[in-house]
């Protein structure tokens, strides 16, 4: 599936690092999700880190952040807590969220072929 500019962004409903559910239908802000490959991976945290730095200006655009990935509940919780990350990172372990949004991907790395996550980020749009 691709997404492209207008398109209707697929619900979900995802716990994140609390156990928490956040389902993107009830959520009454622009969202920002960022999907990423791996928690505590060198360019994964990286971005995290710079999502949570820019938090306060972003949360001005009455906007949600949110970063996604395969990743455990519990392996979130810990990624936060090392990194001081500001964000809620949601846990996509059956990667439905991740298909449907068109960025779980087949990649290579020293010829060798597998499936993961493309680093994309999308905006929605409230409306």
């Amino acid at each position: 599936m691709t997404l492209n500019i207008h398109s209707i962004a697929p619900n979900f409903k995802l716990p994140n690092q609390d156990s928490e559910m956040v389902e993107l239908d009830k959520i009454e802000k622009n969202v920002i999700l960022f999907f990423y490959p791996k928690d505590n991976t060198p360019g994964c945290t990286k971005e995290a880190i710079s999502f949570s730095e820019f938090l306060l200006k972003i949360n001005k655009f009455d906007c949600k952040v949110f970063g996604i990935s395969k990743d455990s509940i519990k392996k979130h919780q810990n990624f936060r807590r090392k990194q001081n990350l500001k964000v809620d990172l949601l846990s996509d372990e059956e990667s439905n969220v991740c298909e449907n949004y068109g960025v779980w991907v087949e990649k290579s790395m020293y010829g060798r072929k597998y499936m993961g996550i493309e680093r994309t980020t999308f905006l929605i749009n409230k409306k």
